[in-house]
């Protein structure tokens, strides 16, 4: 077995991306991708992570700014505290004294996965296990500001540009009529699915007849309609409903998605790479889907080439049966930081050069926030 890698430096590079058009959940909107980027730097590569927070505790209760901190002030002296030769496989252990930061914590981890394998020529989708060279796409759509006419001009345009699945984000008093008009105009046939990110009260009987007239609707899944902590919720209507529950804020470890599983508070598992801090995680994860056959898929937190490189790796392991939100770069930017993923007859193609197998261009970093940590 070759000796780990000697880190030389880490540095954190922000650069902001302004998005092809306004994403809109329940918990707010985006104009632009505040993406932050962990550069690990050894003798002969350098490695690549990125940090998938949004700007406010909105999502999680990780945000950039406090990941900025938390990598610079814990996570990378925690790291490097044993001495700078680091092998991808210690991570896990070096960070464990830091509680949570899952986000910040898998941004890291890939850095030093990337330079590794970077070295040694392995890809990462291969170093993973991956079963394809492509894996299929869906796409997530935004709450339009122009309504239903504009909600239904969107789908459509992501039909013909050959995307496999719509993903929907609905929220209170904007839910059931929408999908509706999506279900009438584009058929049975369509596959789609919605995701309230956390945005429903099980208390509020307003709320839970919204969710019972979506559950009509022939649904795919309904995607986290409650609070994270609510399992015992989520299991109770998952019992009612005839669409399975899919849970993504609620699950942050392999413990808690077996858990979710075992209690039918989940029946489909959208597997984020950051929200479970890294890619250990991920793959403990991945063999208890496997082990109890419960269907699974790689979501997306609106990420540059770097992130999406990482996810299209993992979605390329057995197991990842449904289309996942790994849309191309054109989806979400005019121009990606890395070459782009291009959707290709609804599928994106696994990079298969070494690490991630991408690297950011020089020129869209011209602007970029540098600082150095180590």
């Amino acid at each position: 077995m070759s000796s780990p890698p000697k880190i030389e430096s880490v540095e954190l590079v922000r650069v902001r991306l302004p998005l092809v058009r306004p994403f809109r959940t329940s918990f707010g909107v985006q104009h632009e991708r505040d993406a932050l980027l962990v550069r690990v730097g050894t003798p002969d590569a350098e490695g690549w992570g990125e940090c998938v927070t949004t700007a406010a505790p909105v999502y999680s209760p990780e945000y950039t700014d406090g990941a900025v901190q938390v990598l610079r002030d814990h996570l990378v002296p925690a790291m490097l505290a044993e001495g700078r030769a680091v092998s991808w496989a210690s991570v896990p252990r070096l960070l464990s004294a830091v509680r949570g930061h899952h986000m910040a914590r898998a941004a890291l981890e890939v850095a030093v996965a990337d330079a590794e394998l970077r070295t040694g020529g392995v890809g990462l989708a291969e170093r993973l296990g991956a079963v394809r060279d492509r894996v299929p796409a869906g796409v997530s759509v935004g709450i339009p500001d122009g309504g239903i006419p504009e909600l239904l001009e969107q789908v459509a345009s992501y039909l013909d540009e050959g995307y496999l699945r719509i993903k929907c984000k609905v929220t209170p008093g904007w839910d059931v009529e929408p999908l509706r008009a999506v279900r009438e105009r584009f058929g049975p046939g369509l596959s789609l699915q919605v995701d309230a990110n956390a945005a429903y009260d099980p208390r509020d009987p307003e709320h839970v007849r919204a969710l019972d007239a979506l559950d009509e609707l022939g649904l795919g899944l309904i995607e986290q309609p409650f609070a994270p902590t609510l399992i015992r919720d989520h299991a109770h209507h998952a019992r009612r409903w005839t669409t399975q529950v899919c849970l993504d804020e609620s699950l942050e470890d392999a413990l808690q998605v077996r858990d979710a599983i075992e209690s039918g508070a989940c029946g489909v598992v959208n597997l984020k790479l950051g929200r479970v801090g890294g890619l250990h995680e991920s793959l403990a994860i991945h063999r208890v889907c496997v082990e109890t056959e419960t269907p699974m898929w790689c979501g997306g937190m609106l990420e540059t080439g770097i992130g999406r490189a990482a996810n299209v790796a993992l979605a390329s392991l057995p197991g990842f049966t449904l289309p996942g939100d790994t849309s191309a770069s054109a989806r979400y930017f005019s121009e990606d930081l890395t070459d782009p993923f291009v959707l290709e007859d609804g599928h994106l193609r696994v990079p298969t050069g070494p690490g991630l197998g991408v690297a950011p261009r020089p020129d869209m970093l011209s602007g970029a926030d540098h600082e150095r940590v180590a």
